[in-house]
C-alpha cells in the first residue's frame, strides 16, 4: 500500500502523483450544509471567533506545533491575510532540521507545487485581458508545433484551465533532481504529446502537461521566456522579491530555500526540479504568497482588472451538479455558505494549500516541507482549512434524514470505480486498476467509498439525503452521482475538486475479478515452475524414467519454461514499481532498458503460451485416464492465455516508452 500511495503522490504532485498526488492526496473541499428543515433540524454552532491576529496566533499555537510533531514534519509556514493586509505570518519547525534553522515566513522559500499553476493561469488571463489570447480558440493557433487532432474537436485555453483537454496522465520526466536531463520548456513539451483519451470539454482529467502548455503559450504570445514573464508581470509588480520559477534557484535565493524531506526523521533530499515548470516549479516564501493572495482578493489588484478577476474565479465547469465547480484555474471549495476558491500543490517533499474567502477578503496559505509520517501533511492541511473555516465562518450543521431510495440507489452505486485522471495507453493503466475506488452498501443502507476517509483513516459512511446525493454521516461533506437511465455514470465527493471524476470500471479494467484472476494465474504458474525441478529430482532419486519423449517432451518443457517466464515478468514489473517508490529518478528513463527487456520476454512468453495450448491439446487427446494430468495442462494453458491478454490489455507492451 505504501507503493500505491507513493504513486498517487507522484500523480497528484506535480508531482506523483498525486498524487496526487492518488486522488485522495489532493486537498479536500467541503460544501456548505443545507438549510434546516422540520425533519432535519440544525445544530447551531458557537458564534464565530474574532478573526484577529491575537486569536489566530493563539489558535495556530495550539494546532500547528503538535500537528507537525505528531506527523514528523520538520517545518511549515502559515499565512493569513485579511482586508488587504497580512493578518499573521508564522513559521513552525525547521527549514533545515540538521542545522536547526527555523522557518522564517519572510525569508524561507517553500515549493508550493501545483499551487504554482495559479500564477500561470493569472498570466493567461492577463493576456486574455490584453486581447492577445482567446479562451475559446484552438491552442494550435498559438503554438509552433501541433497538438494532434482527436475527437473532431480542438483544445482551447478554457479546456486547459478547467482540466478538460482530455490528456492522459504523464509521469515520465515529471520531477528530477538531475538538472542535466532538463530541457527547455519548448523541447520538454515537444518531446511527447500525451494521448488524448477524452473529448475536449467532456471529462475532467487533471493535467500537468496541459498547464505547462498554457505556460508555453504565454511565452509564445508575449515574446518573453516564461520565467521572465512571471518576474516582470506577476512577482515583480507585487514585490514578491523572494519568489522564482527558475531552476535551479538564483544564487541570491538558493541559500534561503527550505530543505525537503521524504520523511521527517531522514536526511534532506536534493532540490526538486520540475521539467514542466509552469505546472509547479515556483519557489516562494509565505510572505510573498500573501502578496499574491491579497492581489486576487482585491479584485485583481495590480494583476488583473476587476472584470477579468471576476471571470477567472466564477464557476466555469461542473460535471457533477451540486458540488463546488471548477473555475478558470482556481477550484471552488465552498464551505459554510462562503464562496472559497483555491488550489492545492504537491511535489514529492512539499505539500501546500491556498484558499481565498472571496466575500470576506480573507486568504489562507500553508506549506509543509515533508509529507510526514503516513502522509500526515495531507491530513494536517485538510484539518487546518476545515477548522479555520469552522472557527471564523461557522454555519449550522444539519442532521439530514435518510430517504427511502437509499438501499436501491446504494446497491446501484456499489462496485469498482476508476479515476479519470489516469493513463490508458501505457503500463500505468494497471496502476489505475490496482488503485480503484470501491463503493459498498452497508446493512444500515449507508454506503462506504474507499477513497474518502476520516481523520483516523477510516472510510467515511454516507447516507442518501436526496436522490443520488449522499451526506457524510456525522459531517457535512457531500457525495453526488451522475445517473442516466438508472445507470451511474460518474461520482465525486465535495472532499475533492472537480478536476477528475470516478467512473464505473469497465469489465476489462475491473479489479474485482482481475486481481483474483491474476493471483490465481500466477499461482498456477508458480506451482508449474516449481514442480518441474521438484518432480525431476524425485524421479532421479527413484530412477524413474517417464515415457514422455520427442515432441511431447519438448512441449512439456516449453510449457514449464513459459511458466518461469511469466513469473520473471511479474517479478520484473513488481521491481519496477518498487524502484519508482524508492528512486525518484526511476521516472526519468533509467528503467527504459528493463521495460524493453520485459516486453521482449512478454513476446517470448506469448509464443510459449501457444506451445502450452498445443501441449494441453496433445495431453487431452492422448486418452490418458489420469484426469489430473490433462486437467493441469489445460489450467496452465488458460492461465497463460489470461496473462498474455492482461499484459497486452494493460499496455505493458508498447512501441513507445513514454508514460
Amino acid at each position: 500500500m505504501h507503493i500505491i500511495r507513493k504513486l498517487a503522490l507522484a500523480f497528484a504532485a506535480l508531482a506523483l502523483p498525486a498524487f496526487a498526488q492518488a486522488p485522495t492526496e489532493l486537498r479536500p473541499t467541503l460544501l456548505a450544509p443545507k438549510p434546516a428543515t422540520a425533519t432535519s433540524p440544525a445544530i447551531a454552532p458557537a458564534g464565530p471567533a474574532n478573526l484577529t491576529k491575537p486569536d489566530v496566533d493563539a489558535w495556530l499555537d495550539g494546532f500547528m506545533p503538535y500537528a507537525i510533531a505528531a506527523g514528523e514534519i520538520p517545518g511549515a509556514v502559515v499565512v493569513v491575510v485579511k482586508n488587504g493586509q497580512v493578518l499573521t505570518k508564522r513559521g513552525f519547525g525547521y527549514a533545515d532540521r540538521k542545522a536547526m534553522k527555523p522557518v522564517d515566513p519572510d525569508l524561507t522559500l517553500f515549493r508550493p507545487g501545483s499551487t504554482s499553476k495559479l500564477l500561470t493561469w493569472t498570466a493567461v488571463m492577463q493576456l486574455v485581458q490584453a486581447g492577445k489570447l482567446d479562451l475559446d480558440k484552438d491552442v494550435n493557433a498559438y503554438l509552433d508545433f501541433k497538438i494532434p487532432p482527436a475527437f473532431g474537436k480542438p483544445i482551447t485555453l478554457r479546456n486547459l484551465m478547467t482540466h478538460t483537454a482530455g490528456f492522459e496522465e504523464t509521469v515520465k520526466y515529471l520531477i528530477t533532481a538531475n538538472p542535466k536531463i532538463v530541457l527547455p520548456l519548448d523541447k520538454t513539451l515537444k518531446r511527447w504529446v500525451p494521448t488524448r483519451i477524452y473529448a475536449p470539454g467532456a471529462v475532467p482529467a487533471y493535467s500537468n502537461y496541459g498547464a505547462s502548455l498554457a505556460g508555453y503559450i504565454v511565452e509564445r504570445v508575449s515574446g518573453e521566456p516564461f520565467d521572465d514573464y512571471i518576474d516582470r508581470h506577476i512577482t515583480g509588480p507585487l514585490g514578491m522579491t523572494h519568489s522564482s520559477f527558475r531552476q535551479p534557484l538564483p544564487a541570491s535565493l538558493a541559500p534561503l530555500s527550505s530543505k525537503g524531506y521524504e520523511a521527517g526523521h531522514e536526511d534532506a533530499r536534493p532540490f526538486e526540479i520540475i521539467p514542466l515548470a509552469p505546472a509547479g516549479a515556483l519557489s516562494s516564501t509565505g510572505a510573498d504568497m500573501a502578496k499574491f493572495m491579497i492581489a486576487h482578493l482585491d479584485h485583481g489588484g495590480a494583476l488583473l482588472s476587476p472584470a477579468t478577476e471576476a471571470k477567472m474565479v466564477a464557476p466555469a465547469n461542473a460535471p457533477v451538479p451540486g458540488l463546488p465547480a471548477m473555475a478558470l484555474g482556481f477550484y471552488h471549495e465552498d464551505r459554510n455558505g462562503r464562496t472559497i476558491v483555491g488550489h492545492g500543490g504537491d511535489t514529492i517533499y512539499f505539500h501546500s494549500d491556498l484558499h481565498l474567502y472571496l466575500e470576506d477578503g480573507v486568504g489562507l496559505f500553508v506549506s509543509f516541507n515533508s509529507p510526514g509520517k503516513n502522509a500526515a501533511a495531507h491530513l494536517v492541511r485538510t484539518r487546518l482549512f476545515e477548522e479555520f473555516t469552522d472557527r471564523y465562518f461557522p454555519a449550522p450543521v444539519v442532521q439530514a434524514t435518510t430517504i427511502a431510495t437509499a438501499r436501491d440507489h446504494g446497491a446501484a452505486m456499489a462496485g469498482h470505480y476508476l479515476n479519470t485522471r489516469g493513463s490508458l495507453t501505457n503500463w500505468l493503466k494497471f496502476i489505475g486498476v490496482i488503485s480503484e475506488s470501491t463503493v459498498s452498501l452497508n446493512p444500515d443502507d449507508t454506503i462506504t467509498v474507499s477513497s474518502f476517509v476520516d481523520a483516523a483513516g477510516n472510510p467515511k459512511k454516507w447516507r442518501e439525503v436526496a436522490p443520488w446525493q449522499w451526506q457524510e454521516v456525522g459531517g457535512v461533506s457531500r457525495l453526488h452521482a451522475v445517473v442516466r437511465d438508472g445507470k451511474v455514470e460518474s461520482m465525486l465527493s465535495s472532499d475533492l475538486p472537480q478536476v477528475f471524476l470516478f467512473e464505473p470500471a469497465p469489465v476489462s479494467m475491473n479489479a474485482a475479478w482481475l486481481i483474483p484472476a491474476l493471483i490465481g494465474a500466477l499461482a498456477i504458474m508458480l506451482l508449474t515452475a516449481l514442480g518441474w525441478p521438484v518432480v525431476a529430482l524425485i524421479r532421479r532419486s527413484y530412477g524413474y524414467r517417464p515415457a514422455l519423449a520427442g515432441r511431447g517432451l519438448q512441449l512439456h518443457r516449453a510449457t514449464r519454461v513459459t511458466a518461469w517466464l511469466f513469473l520473471i515478468i511479474a517479478a520484473g514489473w513488481m521491481i519496477i514499481v518498487m524502484s519508482i517508490d524508492s528512486n525518484l529518478e526511476a521516472f526519468n528513463g533509467g528503467l527504459d532498458i528493463w521495460m524493453r527487456l520485459l516486453q521482449l520476454l512478454t513476446l517470448v512468453a506469448t509464443a510459449g503460451t501457444v506451445l502450452a495450448c498445443w501441449n494441453a491439446y496433445a495431453t487431452v487427446t492422448t486418452h490418458d485416464r489420469r484426469w489430473w494430468k490433462y486437467g493441469w495442462a489445460v489450467l496452465v494453458a488458460l492461465a497463460g492465455l489470461f496473462l498474455v491478454w492482461l499484459l497486452f490489455t494493460m499496455r505493458t507492451v508498447t512501441l513507445s516508452l513514454n508514460y
